[in-house]
């Protein structure tokens, strides 16, 4: 059957490429155009060349070290993770650099926003594919080789062992579990690296060439233009797609772990599950995830192929849509043959075999709606943006106060979705349940990729056109599409984090049961007991590291861009002919500093989320790690849901301002507009996605270590 799975990757992959070659044959247009996209094509390449040279550095050293205090294929695995990440992040990137002059062009000889919208969804739809295809196949070869040839999933490997220095483990799950760390590691830096890159050119841009010199965005006098394309492709499409990718492995591997404590730590018990259901739930994810894959190859292509697209939105969200309801069809038909006759003993599935099914629903419809409420909050087309706006007559500051307000009350209703969606995946199919609802949530992530990649490359397009000079109404049409694309954007963030508080949850009730040693096969209660000073002080600990990691990443950014700003300055002062269009300016020396800026800074941010449960484990053992996990989830579920909703609202308020409202471009409700966008601008492409991927890093951190610092701890030993 995991013949299912290699079908899915390579139709992915050969889509993929199929779509990339169909982009690149496109015309780049004229010999200016073609110019600057090189420009940009050339930094972007640099940028990632140089990042990923110092992550893998890092990547080896800690493949090393798991290879060595865990297990051999636990590093192995943790490598074929970061490799996977870290190519879907390149091709998405190559991609994005080849499309955005297209789209620009596309949009320069047809007029047209729907073949405009076909082009910049086909080279996003690259990345997507590329996502979902690299994560199954890097998850396939862990299935084949260390499930099948060394027979990690066979029933007399579905047990805990215990390695030299005493971690006790099931082989697979530790296998799985180094796999997802690959990936997260990598997401992390690529997220927090390009995240500073692409947001210090972009506040540095707007700030002194907007505010101070009051030239157009993207205007080609602008220094910092180029180094601000070029953070969006390292940014907002690599680091983008390194995220997704990660949050779809994480959400498999939690279901998988989960499947296989629940089957050890049940062996005595009466109504114990069978070592062959538990291979079956172990393989049920990456089955489902595959036919996930398929039915997005369908909803991209319904997109596709459409003609006369009038309302870009409305064609984006039905792609997505076909997707979902192909895939919601098709693994309903796949389920019911798949656990056909199943005894389900002591799991919790209350349907019976669609029980896991059912909460992959859960889990769909709870994405759909965190995206409608995401669209509400950060789209123009309602009143909280256009609130912001309005505000924005009145100065900055109300600009900011409206913008923090929505972002605030934005919180709400999406945690209540997922906690209603947390009870009922619970109450359908138990801990798996839940599991499965994450997975349902990212079952179309190659379709939610599309659609989030097709923003930037819109984004760039637009700053083609405004440095090539093109007619205004070209760039109508790519911001028309970028304004699009920032919704897009604040939605397929919301399933990034509702799926990372799903399988977090699912991670965090593995790590309880890690903690029952060979023996304890006799049941296993899942409490940690909040009342215990240790597990209490590592809450209130936890709840506050996410507001620690995002000063942290806020302070990067701000860092960065007061040396971008500092130089765009320089260069108007020093060469006025910059500002009269008679000589060009140095657009090399603001992409150095914006590389500079982002391998210097996101170095820390990463050891946090690393360091953080080993430090704290070590020091106060397995009851306040566990209470840190509670406290840095809840803590970060909030923060990135407000960080993305308000940076998005600002950056949609400006827009609306933009398209002739409240006195337009150039007014000084413009320049409130721009103010508050840079403030949401670190907030939304910098914090927001890195917190998601905080909270996995330290889950699965946490679940590799648990069993040595739960052991050895320095409390534990002054305590004897």
């Amino acid at each position: 059957m995991l013949a299912i799975v290699f079908i899915s990757v390579f139709s992915a992959l050969a889509f993929a490429a199929g779509n990339y070659f169909a982009v690149k044959r496109k015309d780049p247009g004229l010999p200016i155009m073609r110019e600057i996209a090189d420009a940009i094509a050339q930094g972007a390449d640099a940028f990632i060349r140089h990042e990923y040279g110092v992550i893998f550095k890092i990547g080896i050293i800690i493949a090393i070290i798991l290879g060595i205090i865990v297990s051999w294929y636990t590093g192995i695995a943790f490598l074929i993770g970061a490799l996977m990440s870290s190519s879907a992040g390149w091709v998405g990137m190559k991609i994005a650099v080849i499309a955005n002059v297209r789209v620009s062009n596309t949009a320069r000889t047809t007029k047209s926003m729907g073949s405009t919208l076909k082009v910049a969804f086909q080279g996003g739809s690259v990345m997507g594919l590329s996502v979902g295809g690299f994560a199954l196949l890097g998850l396939g070869f862990i299935y084949l080789t260390f499930g099948k040839f060394l027979n990690q999933l066979s029933e007399q490997q579905l047990t805990i062992v215990t390695n030299w220095i005493g971690i006790n483990f099931i082989p697979f799950t530790m296998t799985v579990s180094g796999y997802a760390l690959g990936c997260s590691i990598i997401a992390m830096f690529d997220r927090v690296g390009g995240g500073i890159y692409t947001k210090a050119a972009d506040m540095g841009a707007d700030l002194v060439g907007k505010t101070e010199a009051h030239i157009p965005e993207d205007d080609p006098r602008n220094p910092a233009t180029i180094a601000d394309n070029v953070g969006d492709n390292v940014g907002d499409v690599a680091g983008l797609g390194a995220d997704l990718l990660e949050s779809y492995v994480g959400a498999i591997i939690s279901s998988i772990v989960l499947a296989a404590y629940i089957f050890y730590t049940s062996k005595s018990l009466e109504n114990s599950i069978t070592a062959s259901l538990t291979i079956k739930l172990l393989k049920y994810p990456i089955f489902f995830a595959s036919i996930g894959i398929l039915s997005c190859i369908i909803g991209i292509a319904s997109l596709l192929i459409r003609k006369n697209i009038k309302k870009p939105h409305t064609a984006l969200n039905f792609s997505t849509w076909v997707s979902e309801g192909c895939t919601i069809f098709f693994t309903l038909i796949f389920t019911l043959i798949y656990f056909k006759g199943e005894n389900f003993g002591i799991l919790a599935f209350r349907f019976g075999a669609i029980s896991p099914w059912l909460s992959s629903v859960i889990g769909i419809i709870a994405g759909i709606v965190i995206g409608m409420l995401a669209e509400y909050y950060t789209s123009y087309d309602y009143n909280p943006t256009k609130n912001i706006a309005a505000a924005s007559n009145e100065g900055a500051s109300l600009t900011i106060t409206s913008g923090l307000a929505v972002g605030m009350k934005s919180t709400i209703l999406p945690v209540i979705i997922l906690g209603f969606g947390i009870i009922l995946a619970d109450f359908v199919g138990g801990l798996y349940g839940v599991a499965m609802a994450a997975i349902g949530m990212l079952s179309v992530v190659s379709a939610t990729v599309s659609v989030d990649t097709y923003g930037p490359i819109a984004d760039n397009a637009g700053g083609i056109s405004e440095m090539s000079k093109l007619e205004p109404e070209v760039r109508e049409i790519t911001d028309h599409l970028d304004s699009v694309g920032n919704t897009t954007a604040a939605i397929g963030k919301g399933f990034a984090i509702g799926s990372a508080s799903l399988a977090a949850l699912s991670l965090f009730a593995s790590y309880l049961y890690t903690q029952a040693g060979p023996g304890h096969t006799t049941g296993y209660s899942l409490i940690i007991n909040l009342m215990d000073t240790f597990s209490l002080g590592g809450a209130i600990i936890g709840a506050a590291l996410p507001f620690l990691f995002s000063g942290i990443l806020i302070d990067a950014v701000a860092k960065a861009a007061q040396q971008m700003v500092m130089e765009v300055r320089r260069q108007f002062k020093e060469n006025p002919k910059i500002l009269s269009g008679e000589e060009k300016p140095d657009y090399r020396r603001c992409i150095k500093i914006s590389s500079a800026g982002a391998i210097n800074q996101m170095k820390l941010p990463a050891f946090i989320s690393v360091l953080t449960p080993l430090i704290t484990g070590f020091l106060f053992g397995a009851k306040f790690v566990g209470g840190l996990l509670i406290g840095t989830t809840l803590s970060s579920i909030m923060l990135a849901i407000f960080t993305a909703n308000s940076g998005g609202a600002w950056d949609n308020a400006k827009k609306y301002i933009e398209q002739g409202r409240f006195g337009g471009k150039g007014s000084s409700a413009h320049a409130a507009g721009i103010i508050g966008d840079t403030v949401g601008d670190p907030l939304k492409d910098t914090v927001g996605p890195s917190l998601d991927i905080l909270i996995k890093i330290m889950a699965v951190v946490s679940l590799i270590m648990v069993n040595i610092f739960g052991k050895y701890n320095l409390v534990g030993l002054l305590q004897k």
